[in-house]
């Protein structure tokens, strides 16, 4: 038996659509510029930045999403989410979907945005705009067997009624399978991991009492309010 020094926490899961199975979460991925948001964008000719979340900011995408402190800016970005079931490195594209996707999801990648254009400025990291408390709301995992590999179909998110985002799966610059393989050669893929795949244009701020209503077509839809801003804190 392992001693301790103090109880860890208790691993953070999300629900698997029609199962009474939880999936685990282990790191959270988040992929930069993936769509173009300028209809004369050039193409890519590199991997997209990416950078992380903790685990702990993994919250079940229902009820009251909360407002964080330290920012006037609190922008929302739905995402399609990919649940990792086998891991690896240096993974093949053609392997990707047969072999190493278990799921796939719906995801908020929300962000402090002042801070984010802060860091961007200064060239400093972008952990205190995105890694905050319940900064990755996310649906249940819908299977594979389920689903299958969404590769085209509507992403979007309104707020109020109003749309603010909409895409099409098939305008991901990288597509999924390419974009897990490429991420699989800066580290190593590991079960549980999760991979927010990049948001469309039309990213914009939260108020609280907001309402927000995404979806990606064939995998799942979620409806979110926003909290109140923190006591200590008003804009």
């Amino acid at each position: 038996m392992v001693d301790f020094t103090f109880p860890p926490p208790a691993p953070v899961t999300l629900p698997v659509a029609g199962s009474s199975a939880r999936f685990p979460v282990g790191r959270v991925f988040c992929i930069g510029r993936n769509y173009r948001w300028q209809p004369d964008e050039p193409p890519p000719t590199e991997m997209p930045a990416w950078f992380m979340k903790p685990a702990s900011a993994v919250v079940p995408a229902e009820g009251t999403l909360p407002c964080p402190p330290g920012t006037a800016d609190f922008c929302h970005e739905v995402e399609l989410v990919v649940a990792i079931g086998q891991g690896g490195r240096d993974i093949a594209p053609g392997a990707v979907e047969a072999q190493h996707i278990w799921g796939y999801a719906v995801g908020l990648d929300m962000t402090r945005r002042d801070l984010q254009q802060q860091a961007k400025r200064a060239g400093g990291p972008w952990e205190p705009a995105k890694a905050f408390d319940h900064a990755a709301p996310c649906t249940p995992i819908v299977p594979v067997a389920q689903c299958g590999h969404p590769r085209q179909g509507a992403i979007w998110l309104t707020v109020n009624g109003q749309e603010r985002q909409r895409a099409d799966l098939s305008g991901l610059l990288w597509p999924v399978a390419e974009l897990v393989a490429l991420l699989s050669r800066s580290v190593a893929l590991a079960p549980g991991d999760l991979i927010y795949t990049g948001t469309p244009a039309g990213v914009g701020p939260l108020q609280p009492g907001d309402a927000i209503h995404a979806g990606v077509q064939g995998v799942g839809e979620l409806r979110m309010a926003v909290g109140p801003r923190p006591t200590n804190e008003s804009h």
